[in-house]
């Protein structure tokens, strides 16, 4: 039974639809927000790799031997390093995603579960069949007084006219 200001199964479902679209929709803008600095940084050539300055040390070489080459090694790095380092131990979702999440997977078990068994009345026990009829007695007698008379009369009328009918 639903009460007035109670939604319904179709009402709840809906809802929780909503919010893990809007969960999904939000994780995936996250998503492309962190992937788009890679995507604008140039292809890394063949032969280099992305260290960062302090990981590995650069071994001196004999700069007597080529005068030719070029020495990178005093210029910092810019490439191949977001603007935002990234944590190790951060999980794939922030908190509000997170918390987003657990509410609408704790409705959608609340739902999951199977309801209350019906509960078998023994007799001199007190049933809500037994209240409801127990209740609607006196309205129902009300509304007896109030309608039955006119409702006796029509019939009877029906029933004179149709007999009265038959006998012409």
């Amino acid at each position: 039974m639903r009460h007035e200001g109670e939604p319904s199964v179709e009402e709840i479902l809906e809802s929780i639809k909503k919010v893990i679209a809007r969960d999904n929709r939000d994780q995936a803008d996250a998503l492309r927000r962190q992937r788009a600095p890679d995507a604008a940084a140039p292809p890394a050539k063949p032969g280099f790799h992305s260290l960062s300055p302090l990981s590995a040390p650069v071994p001196e070489e004999d700069e007597g031997e080529d005068e030719d080459v070029l020495d990178l090694s005093a210029m910092p790095f810019a490439g191949g390093e977001s603007a935002d380092p990234v944590d190790a131990g951060a999980g794939l979702t922030n908190d509000q995603a997170a918390d987003a999440m657990r509410q609408s997977l704790a409705a959608l078990a609340m739902l999951a579960e199977p309801p209350a068994a019906p509960r078998i009345v023994r007799s001199g026990e007190t049933s809500l069949e037994g209240m409801v009829r127990e209740m609607l007695r006196p309205m129902m007698a009300q509304w007896l007084d109030a309608h039955l008379p006119e409702i006796v009369e029509r019939l009877v009328k029906a029933e004179i006219a149709r007999i009265a009918g038959k006998k012409r």
